[in-house]
């Protein structure tokens, strides 16, 4: 593993998380420990781990071990159209909330959902989808109503909600936000303290206007995660699963560390990588890579924009 630029001393990983989707087959206990052993600082949870021991057990867990909590994935899923489905998205997300303070964590990640056209993930319309279920636009306006519903709840609970613009790639199925400036748009009502946003290498990397879109979160103090992993090619059958290792794709992490550095973040960076292949890996062994490419790709616009003149 790489040390620190200019030391020969160990790399500082207090800021490197391992999210558990990256070790999506280890148990929270398993993933924990794996990033305990690499000498991480944090780990980021998913609920459905999480649900497996219970959020007050899995927070003992991460506890004990040293590590905190930097975010809890996923809540969202806020686009649909009837009411029941629209109740049933509110109840969930509150659970959500809950389990987000219960382990430790005030940042909850927040994937805001596809077309209400949609039969499954990676599927086709539904034969019986109205043209109305195809509207983008008004999908985005019920995250905004969902957001104003759910709001009070995460304040009441010191709970912030993150949202995550994805790859226009996944704006059917997933998520209808595509870009960091429309992610802050749907923010700016709201406290920064209540709703942010998490920069995804892996989801805006391609965008245009990033530096700019990072430098206004920073102003607006909204940046509430950093996640790295990379684009690699050929895209899987699955594109949500071509995520890779960082360093092994096209991603510029220099730079991109950089702008979220001078934005005035210094929060955690978390790994988060879905593949089949490092899926199928030791959780150890994986937890060691993340933790060498943090600090050969990630680690060095860090430090230098710490340690810059005047800084």
């Amino acid at each position: 593993m790489s040390a620190a630029p200019g030391t020969g001393s160990a790399p500082d990983l207090s800021r490197c998380s391992l999210n558990q989707a990256t070790v999506k087959h280890a148990t929270l206990p398993e993933a924990v420990a794996a990033a305990a052993a690499a000498g991480m600082g944090a780990i980021g949870l998913w609920r459905d781990r999480v649900q497996e021991v219970g959020a007050e057990k899995a927070a003992r867990i991460v506890a004990e071990a040293g590590l905190r909590v930097s975010s809890l994935c996923r809540g969202g899923f806020l686009t649909a159209a009837d009411d029941a489905a629209v109740a049933a998205a509110l109840d969930d997300n509150r659970r959500a909330i809950e389990e987000a303070a219960t382990v430790g964590t005030r940042e909850l990640v927040i994937v805001v959902g596809g077309l209400p056209a949609i039969s499954g993930f990676g599927q086709g319309p539904r034969p019986d989808a109205v043209p109305g279920d195809r509207d983008v636009v008004a999908a985005r306006a019920r995250v905004a109503d969902r957001l104003a519903d759910l709001a009070p709840v995460a304040a009441e609970h010191g709970v912030r909600l993150v949202l995550e613009p994805m790859h226009p790639l996944f704006a059917a199925d997933r998520g209808v936000l595509s870009t960091l400036d429309q992610a802050l748009d749907l923010a700016q009502p709201f406290p920064a303290d209540v709703v942010g946003v998490v920069v995804d290498t892996y989801h805006v990397w391609w965008d245009p206007e990033l530096r700019e879109a990072i430098a206004r979160a920073g102003q607006e103090g909204r940046i509430a995660g950093y996640q790295v992993c990379d684009w690699v090619l050929p895209l899987a059958a699955d594109p949500l699963h071509s995520r890779g290792h960082v360093g092994d794709g096209y991603v510029d992490f220099p730079t991109i560390t950089r702008w979220v550095a001078e934005s005035g973040y210094a929060g955690d960076v978390e790994t988060e990588i879905f593949h089949e292949g490092v899926w199928a890996a030791d959780p150890a062994g994986t937890a060691r890579t993340v933790a060498d490419r943090y600090a050969r790709h990630v680690l060095p616009a860090l430090t230098a924009r710490a340690a810059a003149p005047g800084r």
